[in-house]
Formats: structure tokens, sequence, C-alpha cells
């Protein structure tokens, strides 16, 4: 899964990023100073894996990833080629669901770059400036399109959608809220047009220390958020980029013993990667062996070959079964042969739906 990370300059994106990735993009008081997309790879918390390995002694224990793309302080007319201009744009096109950290925090010594803090206005500013690359990507595909659309009915029906997804960013619509039909191909290009504003949003309302213990719930920028996020359908999640700085130096024992003294249950990352999960409707199945004890990350609704292809493409062309046991039932048991004397581990075959926590042996053959 990749997540690029989007924010107007000085609203606490890179200091997020930074805290995520403890990847050190350089954090300054000033827009641009994030100037190449930085990555980071980011390891997925999940506690059944650990339990896993050590009761199949495994050699090595690999959890699921998120790969976050920081991308440059956007400001208003980007994608006319104010500030760094529409560098950024192409760097998110290729993200599942973009991150949009939002200032909800007053504090005179970093300043904003409209003057005020105004979640709301931030958000529309940055909104804007997507719809109008994706306008540009969307009339760069009409001129190509038009040339044919005379001789060729398929294009012909193709240009028409075109230019309905157009006139409804012009009206300062997102592409996600275009309707589309039931038609194949129309469903088909709208994919590959690969709109910005198409993206699932996560808001991360970034608020100062003493905001977090209620979740925002007293913070008027974060209560407008949220009202914003639900007209989009979006997910929203409340961090403290500072505080989440100061986690990431800690090992895990301190980190909970910090974030209990904060009246946290969870860390900002583990709050993002639930909501991102949540949002792009993923699930992690588990593998587990004396090698290697692994979480895979699947789209709900996955059917167990194509669960086996996330392995290894022979694993979904050879697939004959899969051996599948719940996590907690296998650690109840205490061993696979123990699940099995119970009957709680299923033979599957290529109909059966994986589910979240499935831990699974994949029979193949090819």
């Amino acid at each position: 899964m990749k997540l690029g990370i989007v924010g107007l300059p000085n609203v606490g994106k890179s200091t997020l990023f930074n805290s995520l990735t403890k990847a050190g993009a350089e954090s300054a008081n000033y827009p641009f100073c994030t100037i190449d997309p930085n990555i980071g790879v980011v390891a997925v918390p999940d506690e059944r894996l650990q339990k896993l390995g050590e009761m199949y002694q495994s050699k090595k224990v690999t959890p699921a990833v998120i790969e976050f793309v920081d991308i440059a302080g956007l400001v208003k007319g980007a994608s006319k080629g104010e500030g760094l201009g529409n560098q950024f744009l192409a760097n998110i096109r290729e993200v599942d669901a973009i991150v949009h950290v939002v200032r909800c925090f007053e504090d005179t010594n970093v300043v904003h770059v409209d003057g005020s803090v105004d979640p709301v206005r931030d958000i529309e500013t940055i909104n804007l400036e997507l719809i109008f690359s994706d306008i540009e990507i969307l009339d760069r595909r009409i001129a190509k399109t038009a040339k044919g659309a005379r001789m060729d009915k398929t294009l012909a029906k193709e240009l028409a959608l075109l230019e309905k997804i157009k006139a409804h960013l012009e009206e300062g619509n997102l592409a996600k809220t275009f309707e589309l039909g039931e038609d194949e191909d129309e469903q088909k290009w709208f994919k590959e047009y690969n709109l910005l504003t198409a993206k699932p949003v996560i808001y991360a309302a970034n608020v100062s220390e003493d905001d977090l213990a209620d979740d925002g719930a007293s913070n008027a920028y974060v209560q407008k958020v949220r009202e914003h996020a639900k007209e989009e359908a979006c997910e929203v999640f409340v961090i403290c980029a500072q505080i989440e700085q100061e986690i990431a130096e800690l090992d895990d024992e301190e980190k909970a013993m910090f974030l209990e003294e904060l009246g946290l249950k969870e860390s900002g990352l583990e709050k993002l990667i639930k909501a991102s999960y949540s949002l792009l409707g993923l699930i992690s199945y588990l593998t587990a062996g004396e090698d290697e004890t692994r979480a895979w990350t699947i789209k709900i609704g996955t059917k167990a070959p194509q669960a086996a292809g996330k392995i290894h493409t022979d694993f979904e062309r050879g697939f004959i079964r899969a051996e599948v046991v719940n996590y907690q039932d296998l650690l109840d048991c205490g061993s696979l042969s123990a699940a099995k004397e119970k009957g709680l581990v299923g033979l599957e075959g290529k109909e059966y739906v994986v589910k979240d926590g499935d831990v699974i042996l994949f029979r193949f053959n090819v």
C-alpha cells in the first residue's frame, strides 16, 4: 500500500512524515523544505505476528508494509506553476490514497502560508489545485480522443465521457463524486485516467498536545474538518505531529508508558494504519512456519487462489486447496496439530473468501 502525504506548507506534514518513517526529511519553519518527494517504508504493527513467530520459532518475522511518499509543500496556484508548480502531482498519481494533513493548532511561532488557521479553507485550496491538475489530464486525453472520434464509435463514446467528467470538475466538484453508470467501458476508462480527485482521502487533523487526550473533541477546527470529511465520505484521525516525533525516538516499552501518560491507547501511526485499511477495504492474512511468519495485505472479499497469488503467481496458477485456521483458535490450541484434532482447521477450495486473521497453508501444483 502506498500513501501520499500532502498539505500546505507549515501544517506539520514533514514532521508527521519524519515521525512515521524516522526517515529524517528536513523539517523547517518555511515552505518547500521537502523539495524531492521523500519515500519511507513503515512496518504495519501487528501483535499476532510476534505471537505466531514465537509459536513456530520462526527464523524471520515479516510484517506487512506501507510506503509513505512525502510530497513538497503545496500552495495556491501550484497547478499554474506557483511554488514548486506541478512537480508534486506526478508523485501522488501513483498512490492508493492521500493523507491530507491539516493544521488545527494555533502557534505564533509557526507562520501559516495564508496568515491564519482555517482548515476547511486549506482543504479547499489543495482540492482546487488537484481539480486543476485533473482537468489538464482530461484536456490532453480529449485532444487525443477527439482526433479519431468521428470515425470510431468507441472513441466517440469515450469523448462524451471525458467531456462530462471535465464539466463536473469545472463546477468545483471532485472526480470521486462523479456518478458512473454500469457501463464497463466507462468504468475501465475512468480507472485509466487515474485522477487525483478520485483517490480516497484520509484527513490528519494536526492538533497541539492539549487536544490529544479527548481526540480533538474540544477543538473547533477539528470539528470543522470532521463535518467537511463527512460530506466527502472521508476518514479523519487526530494527531499531534510533534508528539509523534517524540514517540518515534522511543523503544516499544517506553512508547507504551509515554502513551499511557498522555492518556492515549495508540500512536498516530496506528490510527493512520487503521484508517487506511478501513478506507481501502484491506485486511491481512498470515502464513507461519519455521523459516518465516508473515502478514499479507489483501482486499476484503479476496478468494483463496488470488490471496495465494500475493505470495507467488505459481501459487495462484496451481492452486489446489488451502488449509485455514483462525489465528485466535491456533493460539488457544497451542499448535496446528492440536487445532486439527479439535476440528478447527478447514480445507478450503477456490471459492473460499479469506478473512482477516486467517492463518493459511496453501497446497498447489505447477
